[in-house]
């Protein structure tokens, strides 16, 4: 595709308007070629592909050309990063666009509409040339109900087309891109594109990828491969330890910080509030033979951690003894830059403890709600590679640690993190430490 879309604006005008559109490497330029061609096309792309460079692009020049879109994620939050995107690649001859309610129009009578599949519904009573699905295998559960019910029924007007992309994120019928990629009564022509044929990613960056990542978080993330989990042992307890072993408090390091899982809720069934603290710390090499460095080299240990059902009234109190706590072990451990505070989540509860902790003086911050966006399995995947390398230990202090919660006594951060399976969908999974 060309870099630049010229367009003869209505008569009234008598400029003439350029847009400016990425050009596209060869896979790419294949996945384009297959659109002209097929009606419905389902993309499963490797991570940094460049799917959405894609989508975008395809999307700008039909709404240039006065062509009809709708835009369809799993979420508002993914949303957002590519309405910027076509918003500002339309610029030129944008007549009118609205962020909150997902719109954008152009001069020459194009649209692109953006819909959050957390609607049921989204897209119902909408007409479109083409849509674009993105991230289409991270919907909730049963969403090819969706595109059945409701997104494929906005082509019937124009006989539009469609192309739905993602990552893979396991084996399941009922999963969007699964479905699609793996059922010919959808209708749908698949493009398949591991991350590597990406040709501006760096070589000796995607070279190193099958070596950092566990193998099946490879062939998922960037494979685009669809992948069996279950049953499969995602974070070893012999990977948080040294030659078998918890390893002591630093004698010095970088900084100490908390994470903060919080919920105010009570009953057995329920969540907890959960706070894990951690040491942050150059390369520890353990040691170096003629050839080179010998053993794991970390950078994080987990210090503590600590889970307790709390009532709302008591955050009040918990509260400053996670910041009471963080003091202690920057002395503890002789931290540089002392204590960074506590991450928290951005919503529910975690509101409330970060506008407690400003208002009292203490360094809070929000965790990025792009990260928060995405569900437990695929943040455990994204820090993964971290842990099987070896980046990330456990002290003896919390190695050796036992509380009682929801009337069991056992050391609850170990049983959570090793016993963590993706794709486990038992409602009564404690997760809050991980």
């Amino acid at each position: 595709m060309s870099d630049a879309t010229l367009l003869d604006l209505p008569p009234q005008n008598s400029e003439t308007a350029v847009v400016n559109l990425p050009t596209f490497f060869p896979a790419q330029a294949k996945l384009r070629w297959l659109m002209s061609q097929c009606r419905f096309v389902v993309a499963r792309c490797g991570r940094r592909w460049g799917k959405n460079v894609v989508g975008e692009t395809v999307a700008s020049d039909d709404a240039a050309h006065g062509l009809r879109v709708g835009w369809f994620a799993p979420e508002n939050k993914r949303l957002s990063e590519s309405y910027n995107v076509i918003v500002e690649a339309l610029d030129p001859i944008k007549k009118r666009s609205d962020k909150t309610h997902g719109m954008i129009e152009t001069i020459t009578g194009g649209r692109v509409e953006f819909w959050s599949m957390e609607d049921e519904n989204a897209g119902r009573s909408r007409k479109y040339h083409r849509v674009i699905g993105d991230e289409i295998a991270f919907t909730k559960p049963k969403s090819i109900d969706i595109w059945t019910k409701s997104i494929k029924p906005t082509l019937l007007d124009y006989g539009g087309r469609a192309l739905m992309m993602s990552n893979t994120n396991g084996i399941d019928p009922d999963n969007m891109l699964f479905a699609l990629c793996n059922e010919a009564r959808y209708g749908f022509v698949q493009f398949h594109a591991p991350t590597r044929s990406n040709p501006y990613l760096p070589r000796a960056e995607v070279e190193a990828l099958q070596r950092d990542n566990l193998p099946l978080v490879y062939e998922q993330e960037f494979l685009a491969e669809f992948v069996d989990w279950s049953g499969s042992a995602f974070f070893t307890r012999d990977s948080l330890l040294v030659n078998g072993q918890p390893v002591d408090y630093p004698v010095r390091c970088e900084a100490v910080f908390a994470v903060i899982d919080t919920a105010v809720k009570t009953g057995k069934e329920n969540d907890g509030t959960a706070v894990v603290y951690y040491a942050l710390l150059r390369n520890v090499i353990r040691s170096v033979s003629a050839e080179g460095v010998v053993g794991p080299q970390y950078n994080l240990i987990i210090l503590d951690w600590d889970i307790q059902q709390i009532e709302g009234a008591l955050l009040e109190t918990w509260l400053p003894t996670v910041f009471q706590h963080l003091q202690h072990f920057a002395q503890t451990c002789h931290a540089r830059m002392g204590s960074l505070g506590s991450m928290i989540e951005d919503k529910a509860t975690g509101m409330v403890l970060i506008q407690q902790a400003m208002r009292r003086g203490w360094p809070a911050h929000a965790i990025d709600s792009k990260l928060t966006a995405l569900g437990k399995d695929e943040r455990a995947i994204s820090v993964s590679g971290y842990v099987y390398r070896g980046f990330v230990k456990i002290s003896r202090h919390a190695y050796d640690k036992t509380t009682i919660y929801k009337g069991t006594t056992r050391n609850h951060l170990l049983g959570e993190v090793v016993g963590f399976r993706v794709g486990d969908k038992t409602p009564t999974r404690s997760d809050d430490l991980l």
